[in-house]
């Protein structure tokens, strides 16, 4: 009779754990090819499994680096310094690299995109093979929150890195992809519907509806 495998130490389980992960995730060996990744990462490779299997990260994850040379990943002079490469290289050598925000240059639809990651790279040893755990976290909407934003102190509205002057809803909606509801503040309720102040102060009598404010106009 053979003995109970518990649950959690299936294939299965693991597998799935991987793919529960919100973040992108990369298993690679030497040379950083691709033995593993999770359903995060498929939606950044755009590939199918077979094809990314063996492949190197950077040309699966689309690198612009990996296109200068007809070598592919790890060829480019940039490759030398390339973040990623070299915490795999330590963490493939048993040591665990550092924690690093990275700024990729990637190829999307034959435009240069940049994406900014928060790179944790751990070893993993598996049936005696030496691999390494990539995470990749996107950091844009925090590095976003960090800056200082160039912002009208007449208008208030915000200059965009194209050098174009936005709503705040609009820079909002496109950066960090938040929609905005309007009201009034007690303060501009008051200087601009004037006639309503009074009766917003109090309470109304009790089977009284109290006015309501006209909508405010959209924004441009």
């Amino acid at each position: 009779m053979q003995p109970e495998i518990y649950p959690f130490e299936s294939s299965e389980y693991h597998t799935t754990l991987l793919n529960a992960m919100p973040c992108p995730v990369l298993v690679v060996e030497e040379d950083v090819r691709i033995v593993d990744f999770n359903t995060a990462a498929s939606k950044i490779i755009d590939e199918k499994r077979e094809v990314v299997l063996r492949r190197r990260a950077g040309e699966m994850l689309h690198c612009l680096h990996s296109t200068e040379t007809l070598e592919g990943c790890g060829h480019a002079p940039a490759c030398a310094h390339c973040p990623i490469r070299n915490s795999v290289n330590l963490a493939l050598a048993g040591q665990t690299p550092p924690r690093q925000t990275v700024k990729l240059q990637l190829v999307a639809a034959d435009q240069i995109v940049e994406a900014l990651f928060l790179i944790t790279v751990a070893p993993l040893i598996f049936n005696n093979h030496h691999l390494a755990i990539v995470i990749l976290e996107d950091v844009r909407e925090i590095a976003l929150l960090r800056q200082l934003l160039p912002i009208c102190s007449n208008c208030k509205q915000i200059r965009n890195d194209d050098n174009y002057w936005q709503s705040v809803e609009s820079y909002l909606d496109a950066y960090l992809d938040i929609d905005c509801t309007h009201s009034f503040c007690p303060d501009c309720a008051k200087k601009l519907f004037p006639e309503f102040a009074a009766a917003l102060e109090e309470p109304p009598p009790c089977g009284i509806v109290a006015p309501t404010l006209p909508p405010p106009a959209a924004a441009p």
